[in-house]
């Protein structure tokens, strides 16, 4: 079932179970809301009538939005104000609409023969969110990632190294090899440089 309510001038479609983020409501975690104000109400394409319809929510916490700066300027008059906004919201789980509850869902027969015959399974890793509450409000803590690159030589190209050792080494004469004898890749000079007659 699902119902269409308004709350702080705006819309939402909602359904037994589900989480919205509404406008501001008076009250604090734990508390239960009453949203009397249905629009619409349904069970997938049969509409019921609304007269009475009320549904019921839960209140899971109070937050706030992402701040907002509010910049004001006039040019010319040495006009400028600057402040920031920080929107006021309420979580609300919805618990009910009218008499209709969230249904909890059976798992299919093939799933609860399959866990009976092997309990011992091990369990999977949990994935850890980026931010944890307990890192602040809001400020972006993060963790230094991790080098990408391989640890040992062989999966990381062991050609490499060989390279910068060649290039490395000494003439016979005792000193490294001088740039005139690699000037394979150089750029030529700008002396050197001939120039095309002009076309008459």
């Amino acid at each position: 079932m699902f119902a269409v309510v308004r709350t702080g001038g705006k819309q939402y479609r909602v359904a037994p179970g589900d989480k919205i983020v509404v406008e501001k409501l008076d009250g604090n975690a734990g508390d239960k809301v009453t949203l009397g104000d249905v629009l619409l109400a349904g069970n997938g394409s049969d509409l019921k009538k609304t007269d009475g319809l009320t549904v019921a929510a839960e209140i899971v916490a109070q937050a706030k939005d992402d701040k907002v700066t509010v910049f004001k300027k006039r040019r010319r008059h040495n006009y400028r104000r600057k402040k920031g906004h920080r929107q006021q919201h309420t979580i609300l789980k919805i618990v009910a609409i009218g008499d209709y509850k969230e249904q909890k869902k059976a798992p299919p027969k093939g799933e609860a023969a399959s866990k009976d015959a092997a309990p011992a399974k091990a369990p999977k890793e949990q994935v850890k969110p980026a931010i944890t509450p307990d890192e602040g409000s809001g400020d972006v803590a993060g963790k230094p990632t991790p080098n990408p690159a391989p640890n040992d030589q062989a999966a990381a190209g062991a050609d490499k190294p060989a390279k910068k050792a060649a290039a490395g080494k000494k003439t016979a004469t005792g000193g490294k090899a001088s740039a005139a004898a690699s000037t394979k890749n150089a750029a030529p000079a700008k002396g050197a440089a001939k120039k095309s007659p002009k076309a008459k």
